[in-house]
C-alpha cells in the first residue's frame, strides 16, 4: 500500500480549513491543520510534511515570513501560497514558493497543484 502524503496546511479562517482538509483527504492526502505561523513552526518540529500550503495574511507573521523560516531550515518541502491576493504574486518573496494560487471557489486548480508536485496525478 502507497504511504499517505502529508500535508500541512496554514490558514486562519476556520471554515477553509475544513474546507481544504476535506477536499484534500477525499483526494487521499493526510492533512494537518495550522491556523497561524507559529503553529505551522510548531507542527514543522515535530512532524515531517511532503508539502506546505499556507495563506500570506495571517495574523502573527504572514506567510512569506513563514516561507522565510522555512527555507532555512528546509529547502526539500515544496510550498504552495494559496491567497486571495493576486497582488503578491510580484512581491519577490514569494518567488521561494513552488506555486502561487489565487483562492477561489473551486479547488480545481490547488489540488492539481499538490498532485502536481508531489508526483501523485
Amino acid at each position: 500500500m502507497k504511504t499517505q502524503k502529508k500535508i500541512l496546511l496554514v490558514e486562519d479562517e476556520e471554515h477553509l480549513c475544513l474546507l481544504y482538509q476535506e477536499e484534500l483527504a477525499k483526494e487521499g492526502f493526510k492533512v494537518t491543520v495550522a491556523n497561524d505561523a507559529d503553529q505551522a513552526l510548531e507542527a514543522l518540529r515535530k512532524d515531517r510534511f511532503d508539502l506546505i500550503i499556507t495563506d500570506i495574511r495571517m495574523p502573527g507573521k504572514d506567510g512569506i515570513e513563514l516561507i522565510t523560516h522555512i527555507m532555512g531550515q528546509r529547502k526539500d518541502i515544496p510550498i504552495i501560497i494559496n491567497s486571495a491576493y493576486q497582488s503578491y504574486k510580484d512581491d519577490f518573496m514569494t518567488w521561494a514558493a513552488d506555486a502561487y494560487v489565487v483562492k477561489s471557489s473551486s479547488l480545481d486548480e490547488l489540488k492539481s497543484r499538490v498532485k502536481e508536485l508531489l508526483g501523485s496525478q
